[in-house]
C-alpha cells in the first residue's frame, strides 16, 4: 500500500482525498475525503483573472488540507488544477500560493488530461458490472468546463468544452450583480443554446451517441441524484452507483429552474455553495441525456480525484 494525497482544484470547489492505494489489487481505501466550495473561478469568464478574495478562500482551504495531509502522513502529494486556473492571466499568483502552503506546485492540466483522470476514477469499479454495457460515456460537469470521455477499458476519445455550472450562471443568470431568481425563460433558453453549441463541439471529436452507458460525475450530477432519490440528507453511499432515469432528471431540472434561491436552499441535500449554480449544472446533465438519448445516468462519487490518486500510486 502507498499512502497518497490527491487534490483537485476546480472552478467551484477544491477537494482532498488521502487514501491507501494498492495497484496490485486495484484497491483504494479512503482515509480522508473532503470538499470545500471556494468559487476560485469567480468572475474569470468576465475578467480573465482570479479574484483576490477567491484566491484567499482557496489558500485557506489549502492550509486546512496541508494539516490533514501531515497528520495522516501521506507519502506523495499531487495537486491538479483545472478550468479556472487554465483561463486566468494571473495564475502565477495561484501557483506561488499553493507551493508555499503545500510544498508542491499545482499542475494546470489540459482538458484531455482532466478527462483521462475522470474516466479512470469513474470506471475502475465498473468493469465487473455485467449489466453495464460498454463503451461508457463519462461526463464530468464542473464549474467552468465539462469533460466528455468515451471508452471501454481505456480512453478512446475525449474532449473538454467550456460549459459548466458557474460559467453558465455568471454568463446568463446574473443581472446587476445578483442571480435572477427564478430564472426567466429567455435566460434558460440562452443557457440551452450555449450547451447545445458545446455539445456540437464535443461531438466533433467524441462519438457521444455510440456510448451504451452514461456515467455522470461531480457535484451537479450527485446533487441532482440526491434530490431525485428524495434523500433527507446528503448520503454518498446511497448516491454512488445510483441509476437515475431521464424522467426523474427532467423533473429535478424543472423544479430547480422554477425555484427561488430560498426554495433551492431549503432542499435538504443542497450544499450552500451550490444553491446559485445548481440549476445551470442540472441543465447541462439533462441536455447531454437528451442529445444521446440516454434512458438513465449512472452516478459516480468516484471521479477525477480518484484518478489523480491512482496516477501517483
Amino acid at each position: 500500500m502507498t499512502r497518497v494525497a490527491a487534490i483537485d482544484c476546480g472552478t467551484n470547489s477544491i477537494r482532498l482525498l488521502v487514501a491507501d492505494a494498492d495497484p496490485a489489487t486495484g484497491e483504494l481505501v479512503d482515509l480522508d475525503r473532503r470538499m470545500t466550495i471556494v468559487r476560485l473561478g469567480q468572475g474569470v469568464d468576465r475578467t480573465g483573472r482570479l479574484a483576490p478574495e477567491a484566491l484567499e478562500r482557496t489558500f485557506a482551504a489549502c492550509r486546512e488540507y496541508a494539516a490533514a495531509i501531515k497528520e495522516l502522513g501521506a507519502e506523495k502529494i499531487r495537486f491538479v488544477a483545472t478550468s479556472a486556473s487554465r483561463d486566468a492571466s494571473n495564475r502565477d499568483d495561484f501557483v506561488r500560493g499553493v507551493l508555499e502552503i503545500l510544498g508542491v506546485e499545482p499542475e494546470v492540466i489540459s482538458g484531455d488530461q482532466e478527462a483521462e483522470f475522470s474516466f479512470t476514477g469513474a470506471t475502475k469499479e465498473l468493469t465487473g458490472s455485467s449489466d453495464l454495457a460498454k463503451p461508457y460515456l463519462v461526463v464530468d460537469i464542473g464549474g467552468g468546463s465539462t469533460e466528455f470521455v468515451v471508452g471501454g477499458s481505456r480512453v478512446e476519445a475525449a474532449r473538454s468544452v467550456d460549459v459548466g455550472c458557474v460559467r453558465m450562471t455568471e454568463r446568463h443568470l446574473v443581472a446587476g450583480g445578483e442571480v435572477v431568481d427564478p430564472p426567466t425563460p429567455d435566460r434558460i433558453a440562452a443557457i440551452r443554446a450555449d450547451i447545445a453549441a458545446a455539445l456540437d463541439l464535443a461531438e466533433q471529436s467524441v462519438p457521444l451517441r455510440e456510448a451504451r452507458t452514461l456515467v455522470g460525475l461531480a457535484g451537479s450530477v450527485t446533487t441532482v441524484a440526491a434530490i431525485a432519490l428524495g434523500l433527507p440528507a446528503y448520503d454518498s453511499a446511497a448516491i454512488h452507483h445510483s441509476r437515475i432515469p431521464y424522467e426523474q432528471v427532467a423533473a429535478v431540472v424543472e423544479r430547480l429552474t422554477t425555484a427561488t434561491h430560498d426554495e433551492r436552499a431549503a432542499i435538504p441535500v443542497m450544499h450552500p455553495g451550490r444553491v446559485d449554480v445548481i440549476a445551470a449544472g442540472a441543465l447541462v446533465l439533462l441536455m447531454i441525456m437528451e442529445r444521446i438519448g440516454a434512458s438513465e445516468v449512472v452516478v459516480s462519487e468516484h471521479d477525477i480525484l480518484d484518478g489523480i490518486a491512482w496516477s501517483i500510486a
